[in-house]
């Protein structure tokens, strides 16, 4: 049978999201309140790559978890801006970094039982240092490292972050293309 919907109504919105209740039937053919978040940008990550196998990340304090989190560069492309020009801002921003070889390799989606956000991953290469432009919000510590060492932090439990995660773990898996 699947989801039907017999109302939605906004309850909060920003310029970064929009929270919905809907009314639903659900596949089992029961009425339900189900709620969801409508992200206003596609997220961007990137997985950055020298010629020597090593890779950054970015530390920060994360808000929503009250925790340190490492994580692959990354952040929000405006819906209707190009996904490569967000990438390339977002890596130039919080690294000092911009490459001359872009390579799109995957897009998920985050958390996909309460959002309808799309994440796309992006592996720059031919890597030239230049200078952060953080933002305000941004207190980042930046980490190159060797790409094996950012596994085995997945290993550990030290990177959590679901698009961090998935995105090194693709790359390491991509045989001819590995670091």
């Amino acid at each position: 049978m699947g989801w039907k919907k017999l109302s939605s109504r906004t309850v909060w919105e920003n310029d970064w999201m929009r929270v919905h209740e809907d009314e639903v039937i659900n596949p089992g053919g029961g009425e339900n309140l189900y709620g969801h978040v409508h992200f206003k940008n596609h997220s961007v990550a990137i997985v950055p790559l020298d010629e020597n196998g090593n890779t950054w990340l970015v530390g920060q304090d994360r808000y929503t978890l009250g925790a340190w989190s490492w994580e692959l560069p990354m952040g929000g492309a405006p819906l209707g801006e190009a996904l490569i020009d967000a990438a390339q801002r977002e890596l130039r921003e919080e690294t000092g970094l911009t490459a001359a070889d872009w390579t799109e390799v995957m897009q998920l989606h985050t958390s996909n039982s309460i959002t309808d956000e799309c994440g796309f991953v992006f592996v720059a290469r031919d890597l030239t240092m230049g200078e952060t432009e953080f933002e305000e919000s941004e207190d980042l510590e930046i980490r190159k490292l060797p790409f094996s060492e950012a596994l085995a932090m997945i290993e550990r439990g030290e990177i959590t972050d679901a698009i961090s995660v998935a995105a090194l773990l693709f790359v390491a898996s991509r045989k001819p293309s590995s670091p």
